[in-house]
């Protein structure tokens, strides 16, 4: 596994979005990607947003940069202005991103101070000449992630006449975390939990809209809670499940991608996956502040559930031990645990 200092060309047959494990701030950077990869070969990943100031302006390739094998891969971009999403999109394209995704949902303030986030919901036109520019640019797909509504406005012609208004400027995909945004009063943790959970809205928009391609996102757990959206819309989106407890990916591949030959690890060959990156991207990058833990802390809850698994926790979040940087302490973590993983 190479970390790529290269452009790699988009892989010509990609997998469905049936299943994809959500853009989550300070989260799902590109090791995180990578380690979510050793468990499920099918399922889609997104980034971070990355802001389109952070593109135009900023270090692009710290900002783009990835491994090849995270493929199927998106670039989520968060911004209002046409132009400059149309240059990030691009950007995107060029370092060889499956997909570019627009953030219309996240309700923090930061966000809205930029006028992007959930805020957009309420300039519809706006995000349509938005979408259209970025269309224009790039030739992979541009989606959509938003909310169900903003504030206290339930009614369901909001959102439908939003996904009605971005599908005219030529949006197929739309990724809808079926709860309201609340953009005074509530923290960004508040509005994943507080907002009621609407499922119905999201069939609803797929029995309205037949040909859009609509994907459910929020409060989604088991196998079996996915298996039921599926019924009703066309691809089951995962988030905080997925990084807390991410052995929930093992069995996707099988259940919801009919892959019967997607290889079968354990928890431990994980692991052992992982190390020889590891030890490339400090080789390459330690100098520049990258750090054991950098990596290692989105592998705490590969053993959420198993006997040990606080045990291997500990172990991995020891700062003795981190400061070894050794990444053996992996395996040395595993094998705290009282049965083989």
């Amino acid at each position: 596994m190479s970390s790529l200092n290269r452009i790699d060309p988009t892989p010509s047959s990609l997998p469905s979005r049936r299943l994809s494990v959500a853009p989550m701030m300070d989260w799902t950077d590109r090791h995180c990607r990578v380690f979510h990869r050793q468990i499920t070969r099918h399922t889609w990943l997104y980034t971070e947003m990355v802001t389109t100031g952070a593109l135009v302006y900023g270090d692009v390739e710290r900002h783009l940069r990835y491994d090849a094998v995270e493929h199927p891969v998106a670039l989520q971009l968060g911004g209002s202005d046409p132009a400059d999403l149309a240059k990030g999109a691009k950007l995107g394209e060029q370092w060889g991103y499956d997909e570019i995704n627009l953030n219309c949902g996240c309700p923090s303030e930061r966000v809205q101070k930029g006028a992007f986030g959930a805020c957009l919901m309420g300039e519809p036109q706006l995000v349509a000449d938005c979408v259209k520019a970025m269309r224009d640019a790039v030739s992979v797909d541009v989606t959509v992630k938003h909310r169900i509504g903003i504030d206290y406005n339930e009614e369901y012609g909001f959102v439908r006449d939003f996904i009605g208004t971005i599908a005219d400027a030529g949006c197929r995909t739309f990724i809808v975390h079926a709860r309201n945004a609340v953009l005074k009063g509530l923290s960004p943790k508040e509005n994943r939990e507080i907002p009621p959970l609407r499922y119905e809205v999201a069939y609803q928009l797929k029995r309205e809209f037949p040909d859009l391609e609509i994907i459910i996102n929020g409060g989604i757990k088991t196998d079996e809670e996915i298996a039921l959206h599926l019924q009703h819309v066309d691809g089951v989106m995962l988030g905080r499940e997925a990084y807390h407890n991410p052995w929930v990916m093992a069995s996707w591949d099988r259940l919801f991608y009919g892959d019967l030959d997607a290889p079968v690890k354990t928890r431990v060959q994980v692991l052992e996956a992982m190390t020889p990156y590891i030890a490339e991207q400090l080789r390459l990058h330690r100098e520049h502040g990258l750090k054991l833990n950098s990596i290692t802390r989105h592998m705490l809850g590969i053993m959420t559930g198993l006997p040990g698994a606080r045990a291997f926790r500990q172990t991995l979040s020891d700062p003795k031990k981190l400061a070894g940087a050794d990444p053996a302490l992996l395996l040395e973590a595993a094998a705290r645990m009282p049965v083989a993983a």
